[in-house]
């Protein structure tokens, strides 16, 4: 997006509009990080906006600032359809292709015809936004929406609510700043978030030090299924659905699993395979260190994407057949799958 896109959207935004802020299916802490930080900006300009999600987050980040206000989508698709068709302009934010907030609301996305804004860092984005803002170099879409801000001269405008929901972003998509496009600039706006009235030590503790029995039962039964395959240098574990039951889980409670996979010795490629019934499909999680791209893998073989070393993906077929399958691909990049 060059500078005379910049100004168009400033332009477009002086006046009060009907705006709806869509995320991704299963949102995560940045997808409603950068969706509520944007949402309370223009809560300050008079707009009209609302935050229409695919389906509802994880616990965890049920604590965000005005998080009850996010109208779920398959919760209540006539009242989302009626918001989405009504919209002006439409932010698309962390997600860069329609068929990442599920069928029902991708047909609805694919039949209105606002003002497109798309505000992503991931990689190869589909072409439907008149405004497009993608930095796969970027380590969350919070940050760019912090630096969205800035292009339009506002930062003046975030205030502790604002800096709170986009460090929660930052945090969560970084690795808790340990994954490589943690830059110094990341770093930067993090110290400015923190001036604005962002408690990083109690962001942190809603974020990771919330557990309960079940998950961490649930957690146990994911190591006792994690398998290695020395020579390809790859792990990968499965969660059944009656496992998933067995103790009881929670959305949410899966979250970080598959670093566990990837944080052996000598493994540069990670996978988890999770059974969900209610969706008919096994939900793939990728992970890689290196130069490994789980983002093409996904692509390619799991109707997926994301980022070089972190990626999701998903199969129709039996959590057996998926699991067979991938294991049958990996020959094929052995020569891929080798430690720096």
């Amino acid at each position: 997006m060059n500078f005379e896109d910049f100004q168009s959207i400033k332009q477009i935004l002086s006046k009060p509009k009907k705006i709806v802020i869509v995320t991704h299916r299963n949102p995560d802490g940045d997808a409603y990080g950068s969706s509520l930080a944007l949402y309370l900006y223009l809560l300050k300009f008079d707009h009209l906006v609302s935050v229409v999600s695919p389906n509802d987050c994880p616990n965890f980040l049920k604590w965000l600032p005005k998080e009850d206000k996010i109208v779920i989508f398959e919760n209540d698709v006539k009242n989302g359809t009626k918001i989405i068709e009504e919209a002006e302009i439409i932010f698309a934010l962390d997600f860069n292709a329609f068929h990442r907030v599920g069928e029902k609301m991708q047909r609805v996305l694919e039949k209105v015809n606002p003002i497109f804004v798309m505000i992503d860092h991931h990689q190869q984005p589909d072409d439907f936004a008149k405004f497009t803002y993608v930095d796969p170099k970027i380590c969350s879409t919070s940050q760019m929406i912090f630096q969205f801000l800035a292009k339009l001269d506002h930062l003046d405008f975030i205030d502790k609510d604002i800096a709170t929901c986009m460090y929660t972003g930052i945090l969560t998509d970084s690795g808790s700043f340990r994954f490589p496009a943690t830059t110094s600039e990341t770093h930067r706006i993090v110290a400015q978030l923190l001036d604005k009235g962002a408690n990083n030590s109690e962001i942190y503790n809603q974020i990771h030090d919330v557990n309960t029995f079940n998950r961490m039962q649930l957690l146990g039964k994911a190591l006792q299924n994690l398998k290695i395959i020395d020579v390809y240098h790859t792990a990968y574990i499965t969660l059944s659905q009656s496992e998933l039951n067995k103790f009881k889980f929670q959305k949410g409670d899966t979250e970080g699993f598959v670093n566990y996979a990837l944080s052996l010795k000598n493994v540069i490629f990670a996978a988890i395979f999770i059974e969900d019934r209610k969706q008919g499909i096994i939900k793939i999680s990728f992970r890689s260190v290196g130069n490994f791209s789980v983002n093409d893998f996904s692509r390619n073989y799991f109707d997926g994407g994301g980022h070089i070393n972190a990626a999701g993906g998903r199969s129709k077929e039996s959590l057996k057949n998926t699991v067979d399958r991938f294991l049958d691909i990996l020959p094929s990049l052995k020569n891929e799958l080798i430690p720096s």
